[in-house]
């Protein structure tokens, strides 16, 4: 009983450290590819003079970052500015713990590929990522600055609009798998066939709707353009953390690509198969450690692929006005994810076999 439970442990710490740092260098090398694709976007290179082709530039970006002097106001609220950047980049470092990335493949009773598999686990990460506004909020009080506490009301109240959206696009695909667990979830959605795509909630599951609900309120959840009114350069100056400067900005700028890949993530795991090929058993795997490559190789691939959507939106679409951002959640999205709700309803219900 002792030896498994020293394996237990050894094996969680060993995940734990390998799944934060690769987070950490996946968080660098998307600011990497933001920059290269926006310059190629806006027809100029990007970073291109550190290390070959710039693939040094994030390295340089953190050294530059860690060297800075950590400049503090004299009027802010000393304890609540020094923890606001904390619990950003705690709740979107700690979100990643419940997001299955490969097969279930285990090694003396552990799950390699996921660091906790709760039965809650949608649940659970919704709740953890709706902590990080705390970090937003906090920062833009305790700043003592006009700027960041009207990025920070603006973060605020974006959260607490897009929020809802977000959430009811996702009842949907709740009430297809049955279930909050994200491996039920993927299960549902996986085929066979070599059109296993079609299984996937997206196609199959009719949750095209719900996607682009949870799309559209996810860049609002994230800050990101054309929602990144909490950060607005035109008006705000640079927002909820103009006051910030060296690590404690750096925090910020980690959560939100942090918060990013997640979001990508939970796309993929609960629209497009997750860790299943899009051609089920063909380019899929037969041995266990075949299985964990192409699980993991098709997981990353969606998430990138998502990602790439967020950089091109961003160098594609203009800013919204803030009224125009709170009219759309509450006017648009949230009665759009409501409909969604109800045709799924009458979909299983008229599908399901009369008893």
């Amino acid at each position: 009983m002792e030896t498994s439970l020293l394996t237990f442990l050894i094996v969680n710490l060993i995940k734990i450290v390998v799944v934060v740092v690769i987070l950490l260098m996946e968080v660098a090398y998307t600011v990497l590819l933001e920059r290269k694709l926006v310059g190629r976007i806006q027809n100029r290179w990007g970073p291109s003079r550190v290390g070959p082709f710039g693939l040094l530039q994030p390295l340089a970006d953190g050294a530059k970052l860690f060297l800075k002097e950590d400049l503090m106001p004299l009027a802010v609220e000393r304890p609540l500015y020094v923890i606001a950047p904390m619990i950003a980049l705690g709740c979107a470092l700690t979100s990643i713990a419940v997001i299955p990335f490969g097969a279930n493949i285990q090694w003396h009773g552990v799950d390699l590929f996921q660091i906790s598999d709760v039965s809650i686990g949608l649940l659970i990460l919704l709740g953890i990522t709706s902590i990080g506004v705390y970090g937003i909020a906090l920062s833009g009080w305790s700043s003592n600055n006009k700027y960041s506490l009207l990025g920070a009301l603006r973060a605020s109240a974006q959260v607490i609009s897009y929020e809802l959206a977000l959430g009811l696009a996702l009842v949907g695909v709740i009430m297809r798998a049955g279930s909050l667990r994200l491996r039920d979830i993927v299960n549902v959605q996986t085929g066979h066939s070599v059109l296993a795509f079609l299984h996937w909630n997206f196609f199959g599951g009719f949750q095209f709707v719900a996607f682009f609900v949870y799309l559209m309120a996810a860049y609002a959840e994230t800050n990101r353009s054309p929602f990144d009114l909490p950060e607005a350069e035109s008006e705000l100056t640079a927002g909820y953390h103009t006051e910030y400067s060296s690590m404690k900005f750096a925090m910020f700028f980690m959560a939100e690509y942090a918060n990013m890949i997640t979001v990508g993530c939970v796309a993929t795991l609960l629209f497009f198969g997750g860790w299943t090929s899009p051609f089920g058993h063909f380019l899929s795997g037969s041995g266990p450690i075949s299985i964990a490559l192409f699980s993991v190789f098709w997981f990353v691939a969606k998430v990138f692929g998502f990602l790439f959507l967020y950089i091109w939106v961003r160098g594609t679409l203009p800013r919204f006005r803030y009224d125009q951002l709170m009219g759309f959640g509450w006017k648009f999205l949230v009665p759009v994810a409501i409909a969604n709700i109800v045709v799924t309803g009458l979909w299983m219900g008229l599908s399901l076999p009369a008893r």
